[in-house]
């Protein structure tokens, strides 16, 4: 991890083989920058420029906006990190939450999946040097506070970076094994309770929903549950997570082009994996449960098949009419079982369908449930972390589409049409009466795994829904 060090020097006096100014809105009156060389190359403020003179990096902001800045410090290192200078400095923007926002964004920056490169180019780049000077000569917030919007930062960088090399990790190596291995070094790293469930477990479990889909798979599958307790904890929050290692479509078999990328299937599972790794490394005052329930969905002559009736934990009959349509299987019987621990709040995490993806953009995570404020927090804390999200509505005509002849529920709308509120809805049958107020479903479909860089993300993983969690769980403690 790239070393950031705050220091009580100015600018000019703090020592670096390079520096970095941000150039916001055009402004070239800043006292940091070298307008005669600017000039010169007719740098107008917009974009990336090196005066290799000066070992200065000018890159441009629209205005003092920390998503805008957040991805810009990500770009800039981006930049950097090809050059072949070991430590860099810069001055103070902002508050405390403007300068978090350039730590995440210098942090992540420096991210790259090269595990499987026989060639790595590894950066030259190992120190950041923070000097205490403001470029609006405004008092800058306080090293202590200073330090404590860093450590947030460091933290929320090592969980994003652990969800997005478990992501990315090929599903020949990431098996529901390797999540749940992956899961025990978090629990003790972090002296978190660890249970993992085999397939005994989820017989004894009646998780008949969950085992229909592993059935056709070599790699036998895992509940995986980590505890994170606290002496009085404020409240008690459940996160579930979609861990589809790897998913084919079952017998409803993806085009070929479809089945490329779904080793990100298990992105919900990383997810909550990482949130609770950020939130125990922050010592929050909570309660905190991590379900992921992993599996494959694979072909075979002992595959689930379209027409079966499959009976799931809370003992309600699914008609099956899609293979492809497995991560709300798994999903029902750990929600099942996540509502046993008498959660405040209960929130799963999953890539459930393509229709969010086609709805929001690729960007975007989906908030559904029946508690508008709750969803609406949610969305707000989301937004606030620098994640995208948005609220999606269920309504009763909606629900009709998911109504079986000949068995409670089916595991897929009767239209091609609101496919995203649909599969929200499906989970909505399996939640309790008393636990509809306390549900999220978080629909990360579309912003998990991208093939382009994009905001402070890079190709593959990006770790949707760690920073958009933690933001809300700080913000209920918080509160409490």
């Amino acid at each position: 991890m790239l070393k950031i060090n705050l220091k009580k020097t100015s600018f000019k006096e703090t020592k670096a083989d390079l520096a970095l100014v941000f150039v916001i809105n055009k402004n070239f009156k800043h006292a940091w920058i070298e307008p005669k060389i600017l000039k010169e190359f007719a740098y107008e403020g917009e974009g990336i420029f090196f005066d290799q003179f000066n070992k200065i990096i000018y890159i441009g902001v629209e205005s003092l906006d920390i998503d805008i800045f957040r991805e810009a410090s990500t770009q800039a290192l981006r930049f950097i990190k090809k050059l072949p200078f070991k430590s860099l400095k810069i001055g103070i923007y902002g508050n405390e939450e403007m300068m978090e926002g350039i730590f995440l964004g210098l942090l992540v920056g420096m991210y790259d999946f090269n595990q499987y490169k026989s060639k790595k180019i590894i950066p030259a780049l190992k120190e950041i040097f923070v000097s205490y000077e403001s470029f609006d000569k405004k008092t800058p917030p306080s090293l202590q506070v200073l330090q404590k919007s860093l450590d947030k930062a460091l933290i929320l960088a090592q969980s994003i970076i652990l969800v997005r090399d478990a992501i990315n990790t090929p599903p020949e190596e990431a098996t529901p094994m390797f999540l749940a291995q992956l899961a025990q070094k978090i629990a003790k790293e972090n002296s978190l309770e660890c249970h993992i469930g085999d397939e005994k477990f989820l017989k004894k479990e009646k998780m008949g929903a969950f085992l229909a889909v592993n059935r056709a798979s070599v790699h036998p599958p895992r509940l995986i549950h980590l505890i994170y307790k606290t002496k009085k904890p404020k409240a008690r929050f459940v996160l579930v997570g979609k861990g589809l290692t790897y998913d084919s479509g079952g017998l409803s078999l993806k085009p070929a082009d479809y089945m490329v990328t779904m080793k990100a299937d298990k992105s919900g599972g990383c997810a909550v994996l990482g949130i609770i790794d950020a939130l125990a490394k922050m010592k929050i005052d909570a309660e905190i449960h991590a379900i992921v329930g992993a599996t494959e969905n694979m072909i075979g002559g002992n595959a689930y098949k379209p027409d079966d009736i499959l009976l799931s934990r809370e003992g309600k009959s699914i008609e099956v009419r899609n293979t492809d349509a497995e991560g709300r299987l798994v999903l029902a019987d750990c929600l099942s079982y996540a509502q046993d621990l008498k959660p405040d709040y209960l929130i799963d995490f999953a890539t459930l369908t393509g229709a969010c993806v086609v709805g929001l953009g690729e960007y975007t995570s989906g908030v559904m449930g029946h508690n508008e404020e709750l969803k609406t927090h949610f969305e707000n804390m989301a937004l606030k972390s620098g994640e995208l999200a948005t609220k999606l509505t269920f309504n009763r005509h909606l629900k009709k589409l998911i109504e079986s002849k000949i068995a409670d529920v089916c595991n897929v709308a009767s239209s091609r049409y609101g496919g995203a509120i649909t599969a929200g809805m499906f989970l909505s049958e399996f939640i309790r009466k008393e636990y509809k107020d306390k549900w999220l479903h978080i629909d990360i479909a579309g912003p998990a795994y991208v093939e382009r860089e994009w905001d402070i993300n890079t190709y593959g993983g990006s770790g949707a829904g760690v920073r958009a969690c933690v933001e809300f769980v700080l913000d209920i403690i918080k509160k409490d």
